[in-house]
């Protein structure tokens, strides 16, 4: 029985250019310290990095969005005095906010050498996440092998 209210998600608006609740949530992630379009400038130079190859930028990142994904997580559970890491499926809201926060940390993990703004990171890992390939990809990887390795556990996620 939960012991409060339960608390209503707040919707992120659209952004200007795309009219994309998934782009403002990107640009969020983007954001450090409050600099909102500062992060906005940054992905929009992304995308236009993106269109350079003739392809829809747009497409381009929803199907990176799609790629990382997870489908299957672990999650603590204490059953018993034992901690178990129960495999759970991962629902739609989680599944993208995760895939967000997996390609912005794997853009800023890039090595600097390489590229010269952080749009250029960013769209690289995008661009690698589309076709199944990056850091990004390779964390979900790790996630669901977890998941698949704790399998003999599922039968605790009812509890």
């Amino acid at each position: 029985m939960a012991r409060h209210a339960k608390i209503a998600k707040r919707q992120v608006e659209a952004d200007k250019v795309y009219q994309s609740a998934l782009v403002t949530k990107l640009v969020n992630r983007i954001m450090k310290d409050g600099k909102k379009t500062v992060a906005e400038k940054v992905f929009y130079g992304t995308l236009d990095l993106l269109g350079k190859n003739g392809e829809d930028p747009m497409k381009v990142f929803e199907a990176a969005i799609a790629n990382v994904g997870p489908k299957v997580e672990v999650k603590a559970r204490r059953v018993g005095g034992a901690s178990y890491q129960v495999p759970l499926e991962v629902r739609g809201d989680r599944k993208q906010s995760l895939a967000i926060r997996w390609i912005v940390e794997a853009a800023r993990a890039r090595a600097n050498k390489d590229y010269h703004s952080f749009a250029e990171k960013l769209a690289a890992e995008i661009v690698d996440a589309s076709k199944n390939e990056g850091a990004a990809v390779k964390k979900r990887d790790t996630v669901h092998r977890m998941a698949e390795a704790n399998r003999a556990f599922a039968h605790f996620s009812r509890f």
